[in-house]
């Protein structure tokens, strides 16, 4: 726990909400500290050596409230435009979320439609002998998720082409924010060091996530009708885990965390050179969200182990290099191309260094054993390889974000609102 604090002061990156469960947390162990003292249940040295780690704990989450205290008036233009553009984010993901419900509303009253159709035409062509006709390529009902010869999704695709032109001067701006800090700090003036940088920090971090959830649901709409299991699996596993942070974030352990990772691994397993690919070899659409669930999936795995199993000093080194390269990876992912496969090289070598450190699949130490900490590193080392494929999906991306601009998709097309209001 001490731990992750030192590093959520360091990183800047937290809210009241992540604070709320170490204030809930600490209050615990200092009711059983101090019911061990009086009870005499443990040697007297051991209980002092106790309460000193708590105090220190209580110091550190004492210092990480105080900062989100006060505001610093050099950052209150900074946090009013960060809470400007979130509540933009959470508009857009709502009407993204309205108009999926509404269009899946529609599907089924169409299929209905179509179902009452098709019982009136049998009873037709059953009274009127020799009056079969057979079905052409326009009357027959397109499946859902029909994709026409352009493979273009008809509606889907002009949705999806408005989400991205809404995202983009969002990300923009989001960047421009980014580059003012130096250091992960936003400066003042004269570059002194306002307080309260976890407020901005934390703040600007969402929004980031926020973006990268729409583009995700977006994308949802184009996954292949054989990718549908696997996305249907890892949403239910990625719900599971969010539950599990919420009611059992400082009692689990690695082995009740097994059967989650051993699913993500035998999905992992399903790719072939990084990609998901159906029966026939092709690879379908929606790979990019298919890697964004399996990073949160592992991101969760790693944040419920973080909060209840230590990482031996041994294994200290090989996390610190993972940290460091996720923070790389996540920049470059904010930042976005155009980049090579060059530009993606130096963390693909480190992954693969620390890769080539396992032995059968565990992190040996230098006596043979087994360290502690073994979920936590395989979980941070799983979201890293995550965050890789998805920048390699994004370069396979890049050409059909670029045409996304003023004169592909008119807002203000009057034929659009029709859509709509059908």
């Amino acid at each position: 726990m001490r731990q992750i604090l030192i590093h959520m002061d360091e990183s800047g990156v937290y809210n009241e909400s992540d604070l709320a469960p170490f204030h809930r947390r600490l209050s615990e162990l200092r009711n059983i500290v101090q019911h061990d003292m009086e009870s005499g249940k443990h040697p007297p040295a051991m209980t002092k050596l106790l309460e000193r780690q708590l105090n220190e704990c209580e110091n550190l989450l004492r210092k990480l409230q105080d900062s989100l205290s006060v505001l610093s008036p050099e950052l209150i233009p900074i946090h009013e435009r960060l809470v400007n553009i979130r509540r933009q984010l959470v508009a857009l993901a709502a009407r993204e979320t309205a108009r999926e419900v509404a269009a899946a509303n529609a599907q089924v009253a169409k299929l209905e439609d179509l179902k009452g159709k098709s019982s009136a035409s049998s009873l037709e062509s059953e009274t009127s002998e020799g009056d079969s006709r057979t079905p052409t390529r326009e009357s027959t009902p397109k499946p859902d998720g029909y994709r026409d010869k352009d493979g273009r999704d008809g509606k889907d695709g002009k949705d999806g082409i408005r989400v991205r032109a809404e995202l983009k001067p969002i990300q923009e701006e989001l960047r421009k924010i980014d580059s003012k800090r130096v250091d992960g700090k936003f400066l003042g003036p004269g570059g002194t060091v306002p307080a309260s940088q976890a407020i901005c920090s934390s703040l600007l971090e969402e929004c980031f996530e926020i973006v990268q959830e729409i583009r995700a649901q977006d994308e949802s709409k184009n996954v292949a009708t054989s990718l549908r299991p696997i996305y249907d699996r890892l949403s239910e596993i990625r719900k599971e885990l969010e539950q599990l942070v919420l009611t059992h974030r400082w009692s689990l352990r690695e082995t009740d965390l097994w059967n989650y990772s051993l699913s993500l691994q035998e999905i992992d397993k399903m790719r072939v050179d990084g990609k998901f690919v159906d029966t026939e070899g092709n690879r379908p659409e929606g790979q990019y969200v298919l890697l964004y669930l399996l990073r949160r999936c592992y991101g969760l795995i790693y944040r419920l182990l973080s909060s209840s199993e230590p990482v031996s000093e041994e294994l200290m080194p090989i996390a610190n290099k993972l940290s460091t390269v996720k923070k790389c990876l996540n920049e470059v992912l904010k930042y976005g191309g155009p980049f090579s496969p060059r530009d993606l090289y130096p963390y693909q070598l480190a992954l693969h260094q620390i890769d080539s450190m396992r032995k059968e699949g565990k992190f040996v130490g230098v006596d043979g054993t087994v360290p502690e900490g073994q979920g936590i590193v395989m979980a941070h080392l799983n979201e890293c390889h995550e965050l890789l494929e998805m920048l390699k999906e994004s370069m396979d991306d890049a050409e059909e974000e670029d045409y996304v601009d003023d004169d592909d998709y008119d807002f203000n097309d009057p034929s659009d609102d029709e859509e709509d209001e059908e």
